[in-house]
């Protein structure tokens, strides 16, 4: 994804491409389908052990980056895992990972985040709500005070990897503004129910609180200023998710060119033909672009930058419009083949709809970045 990376990133890419295509290459992501995790909970450990867990998390908190710029880090892995259409929380555990040595207690954070970073839990961040953007002031689950406790009452859906998870980040309005709860899934009150979405190998549910009570020391950070928490959540979430659809549009574009190459029509190879070209090179600069606006973002949020929050939604929508459309593309030069179930291609076009759509679309994503733009 970048041209300037260090040895220790490139060790880092190329451990994690070597593991996925040992461990699940597409024949065996297509057997996941119907496994009702979506991935296996070994399988997971063991890429914890490779760092897929720790890279937003300091050392002194059991974490570490290869590089000392833990969100670039990841975000090669989230492209790697782009690229083999791979299952698991990745996503969804860091963000989480991330959030507890900054805002949570140290008794929450010791009593949670060993086992995220070392891959035995899996944790979900609940904030999206049906048919709701997912902004700051769009929250509508509530959680009200009462004595000592706190009741959540609402809707979260979809929740990537919810099913899954052994912890939930949940985010919710207050009386006292914008705060999150950290609680395990087993609390009572909490009905999960699995979706079944387009992607095959990642999972989502819809998680509805009824009268779910927390104790105050489930509260994570300040009650009522999550509004920062939530800002640097969802543009680490924009950017691994911009790495991942750019790594699996890379792929894509990749073993199309080769088709080209290997197919011949009228006694020619496909790649021969001018138009067919003519569109390679658009696709080409598409994707090119797609990697430069998402190595952008990352180094903006990684830096802390005041603009960062419209560069990460800038490159989301231009990321989530452009790839699956080049994805799209892709599928038509293959001809029939590329629309059966027998060929990958799909499997592709899936993934990288479900993040088009997830966390924002890129229409949500230009509004925001108006928003910020007018502040």
């Amino acid at each position: 994804m970048d041209l300037d990376l260090t040895p220790d990133q490139e060790l880092l890419r190329d451990t994690t491409r070597k593991f996925l295509h040992a461990t699940l290459p597409l024949t065996a992501v297509r057997a996941l389908a119907d496994n009702a995790p979506g991935f296996d909970r070994g399988w997971w450990r063991k890429g914890a052990e490779l760092g897929w867990t720790s890279l937003l998390v300091d050392e002194q908190r059991g974490g570490g980056s290869v590089s000392g710029y833990g969100l670039r880090d990841l975000a090669l892995v989230a492209e790697e895992m782009g690229a083999m259409v791979s299952p698991g929380p990745l996503i969804a555990t860091n963000v989480v990972a991330q959030t507890l040595p900054c805002d949570a207690s140290d008794e929450l954070a010791g009593q949670v985040l060993p086992g995220l970073l070392a891959g035995e839990s899996v944790a979900a961040w609940c904030v999206a709500e049906p048919g709701r953007a997912v902004t700051a002031d769009g929250m509508t689950l509530q959680a009200r005070r009462d004595g000592d406790e706190f009741v959540l009452d609402g809707v979260k859906c979809p929740v990537d990897s919810g099913g899954q998870a052994d912890w939930l980040l949940i985010t919710a309005a207050s009386s006292e503004g914008l705060s999150q709860f950290l609680i395990p899934s087993s609390t009572p009150g909490l009905a999960i129910t699995p979706l079944r979405g387009l992607d095959l190998v990642r999972r989502h549910a819809e998680i509805r609180f009824e009268d779910v009570r927390v104790p105050t020391s489930a509260v994570v950070g300040v009650l009522g200023g999550a509004s920062l928490s939530f800002e640097r959540q969802i543009q680490t979430t924009l950017v691994l998710q911009c790495a991942e659809i750019v790594g699996a549009a890379d792929r894509v574009f990749d073993f199309t060119v080769q088709y080209a190459f290997d197919r011949s029509s009228f006694g020619r190879a496909l790649a021969s033909y001018q138009a067919l070209k003519h569109r390679f090179a658009d696709m080409k600069l598409w994707l090119e672009s797609a990697h430069a606006i998402t190595v952008d973002a990352t180094r903006a949020v990684q830096a802390g930058a005041p603009d960062a929050g419209e560069v990460v939604r800038i490159a989301k929508a231009y990321v989530a419009d452009r790839c699956p459309e080049l994805i799209q593309d892709c599928i038509q030069m293959h001809g029939g083949i590329g629309v059966t179930w027998e060929h990958d291609l799909h499997l592709y076009l899936r993934r990288v709809v479900v993040h088009r759509q997830t966390y924002g679309d890129p229409v949500q994503q230009r509004d925001q970045v108006a928003i910020l733009a007018g502040r």
